[in-house]
């Protein structure tokens, strides 16, 4: 599901999850680890990536739908697991957003140190309000630390995904490069972070980062809770279904 690629001592976790690299509970507890290890296996930055035209379309909706109440709490804490140990990450990463990179995938980018986004006919941005999921708190403080108070409630509230013009005005992301350049981009930004002396630049980060990872740990257990309640409420659950049918249809 996540295939390493070297790029020296910076290392690509590629996505490779079709059709739409869903994050299933198993593909955000690898990640996890392979974030968590990488270091001791040498990595001095890391890159992570999807597939072309798709970095990640989110959770795995259609597997969360089958689960009872004890499994769901685990498999979204296992997301907020995934999310926290990306922005606490020894060495830097950046985000190669390959495409569309709504809901989780946006999340997940938001929590990288560095975000390029292919050009195209693309879309990022969080739509859980449009299918019915309230905006767990921990995802609205990423986003407000990310693009400001204002931007990041009409984006909530709305739910409506953005091109990478746009993004890139907003401060979603950094960066808007060719489809074929965006792994290279990211590539060449490691390379230039990594040009700083290794204990400056790892001391620095775990400062400037510090408040963030902190205001994700203290928000996760509510948010936890507060979704698995609401996951079952059948407005909720007559919402998500409609989506899955409408995903089979296409």
């Amino acid at each position: 599901m996540i295939r390493r690629i070297a790029h020296g001592d910076i290392c690509e976790l590629h996505f490779d999850r079709p059709p739409v690299n869903a994050m299933s509970p198993e593909l955000l507890d690898l990640l996890a680890r392979e974030v968590r290890e990488a270091p001791g296996r040498g990595a001095r930055a890391l890159i992570v990536s999807g597939r072309e035209g798709m970095f990640s379309a989110g959770l795995d909706i259609p597997y969360l739908l089958g689960l009872e109440r004890d499994s769901l709490e685990r498999a979204i804490g296992g997301f907020f697991d995934a999310l926290e140990t990306v922005a606490a990450s020894a060495v830097p990463i950046a985000a190669a957003i390959t495409g569309h990179s709504p809901a989780g995938g946006a999340v997940l980018a938001m929590c990288c140190d560095r975000r390029v986004m292919a050009d195209g006919p693309f879309g990022i941005g969080l739509s859980e309000v449009r299918i019915g999921i309230p905006m767990p708190e921990t995802v609205a403080s990423l986003l407000r630390w990310t693009v400001g108070h204002r931007r990041a409630e009409d984006l909530c509230v709305t739910g409506r995904l953005v091109d990478p013009r746009e993004a890139l005005a907003i401060g979603l992301i950094d960066e808007v490069v060719q489809p074929d350049a965006v792994v290279e981009s990211a590539r060449q930004w490691c390379e230039g972070v990594l040009e700083s002396p290794a204990g400056a630049l790892a001391e620095t980060r775990v400062r400037l980062r510090r408040d963030l990872v902190e205001d994700m740990r203290r928000r996760r257990a509510g948010d936890t809770r507060r979704l698995a309640e609401s996951w079952f409420e059948p407005e909720l659950q007559g919402a998500l279904r409609e989506l899955v049918a409408r995903l089979k249809a296409k």
